[in-house]
């Protein structure tokens, strides 16, 4: 086996890769696919350009994300811990702050969604059967199984599944695309950029939305639950995550090419969020049949649980470290593992209280609090990246570049715009 500060021989770097896919399966869920159906269908293919860019994108801030882990052998978390003045005994600052209330609030509301989302495709697979059951008990049906799964399994096991997940959604997802029949002409003119009239807002919301979430920033986590610790990782890092964030672009580019042969030029619109992937299943059903419907629907379910339990891994693990700092006990396993008290809280807290959620209408100070929590987290973690990236905290090798930069910079731009429409949106 090799040791974590040691470079891997150049021909075992693929049979490494892991992280980057868990990545991509956790930041592409249900509803990033509805975004870019609804793109396709409203433009055709005139925003491919954008769906490129956003992967781009992706690949750079988890890329720095990785970068950070690997170069300075600390945590994105206790990177933030270290930015501008600390209270209490230095475990408090600014960002531990804005990150400890926002992970509170952003589990809350993300595990019923994220329940929910699950069970969608189940409760339609299974509508009109003997296993019939109401939406809510499906989505409190999932979300225990998501906590046990990653409750009684380690990383290693965790990666697995997901990877299974992302083969699945892979096939599904592509095999939509080559049965549409994509123009391919079309297709290629599609990456010539191009801003059809009222576009602008999905165009945002393709480059900063698909992929990109807390996930990003747990990136730096699951490859230290890998083992690479190190500069010496660095090659396979970046391998794994231009792989994972490829395996992303294909996803978009499949669903954007369905929107546009399926759903455009038949001129049908779709529901907003994830159950508009409902409405694409009839349209399939109508289509080419009920085989493919049945198909795509357990790519829907693959896409949606595969979030839930990166989610529930992820960020439990920090939660986990961000506990750790208020203790004094950052970089203690047994304070930040995956068998520590805080990660096992945070899985409970993703789980059981969010079942509220489904049997009443959210309040609105709730979803408030959420949403503007939320539109200010990848502005949050493109910025403090430029931050610590930047800054004697990183090895003077390792520290960001002309194009690094450029990008991160660009993607805080293009986040602070779309977290100020999601505000004014919220407020207005």
């Amino acid at each position: 086996m090799t040791e974590p500060d040691t470079a891997p021989a150049p021909g075992s770097r693929w049979r490494l890769i892991g992280p980057g896919l868990v990545a991509a399966a956790t930041g592409v869920g249900a509803g990033d696919l509805v975004a870019t159906l609804i793109a396709g269908s409203m433009f055709g293919y005139a925003l491919l350009w954008a769906a490129v860019l956003g992967t781009l994108l992706k690949i750079s801030l988890a890329e720095a994300v990785g970068r950070w882990a690997l170069a300075s052998g600390r945590t994105i978390f206790d990177g933030w811990s270290s930015l501008g003045p600390g209270w209490f005994g230095g475990r408090l600052n600014w960002a531990s702050v804005y990150f400890g209330v926002y992970v509170v609030v952003w589990g809350f509301v993300y595990g019923a969604t994220a329940m929910t989302a699950s069970a969608l495709p189940v409760a339609a697979l299974l509508d009109g059967t003997p296993l019939a059951l109401d939406l809510k008990a499906w989505a409190m049906i999932f979300g225990v199984i998501g906590l046990v799964m990653v409750w009684f399994n380690r990383y290693p096991v965790f990666e697995k599944v997901m990877t299974a997940l992302v083969a699945v959604m892979f096939v599904t997802v592509t095999a939509l695309a080559v049965i549409v029949a994509p123009d391919l002409p079309a297709l290629a003119r599609g990456l010539a950029p191009s801003l059809p009239p009222g576009a602008a807002y999905y165009t945002l919301g393709l480059i900063g939305g698909v992929g990109g979430t807390i996930t990003l920033a747990a990136y730096g986590y699951w490859i230290g639950q890998k083992g690479w610790r190190g500069p010496a990782w660095m090659t396979v890092m970046r391998l794994d995550n231009r792989v994972g964030y490829a395996v992303t672009g294909v996803f978009v580019i499949a669903m954007l090419i369905v929107g546009a042969e399926l759903l455009h030029a038949s001129n049908i619109a779709l529901a907003g969020g994830e159950r508009g992937l409902l409405d694409l299943d009839g349209v399939l059903r109508e289509r080419f049949g009920d085989v493919v419907g049945v198909l795509f629907l357990i790519g829907f379910f693959a896409a949606s649980f595969s979030s839930l339990i990166g989610v529930w891994q992820g960020v439990s693990l920090m939660f986990a470290d961000f506990w750790a700092h208020l203790r004094g006990r950052s970089g203690d396993p047994a304070a930040t593992g995956e068998a520590s008290p805080a990660y096992r809280g945070y899985l409970l807290w993703l789980t059981f209280p969010p079942m509220a959620l489904l049997f009443m209408d959210r309040p609105f100070g709730l979803i408030v609090a959420y949403g503007a929590l939320g539109a200010l987290f990848m502005p949050f973690l493109a910025l403090t990246l430029i931050w610590l990236l930047n800054s004697q905290r990183t090895p003077a090798e390792w520290r960001s570049g002309w194009l690094s930069n450029a990008m991160l910079g660009a993607g805080g731009l293009l986040f602070c715009v779309l977290a100020g429409r999601e505000l004014a949106g919220l407020f207005g």
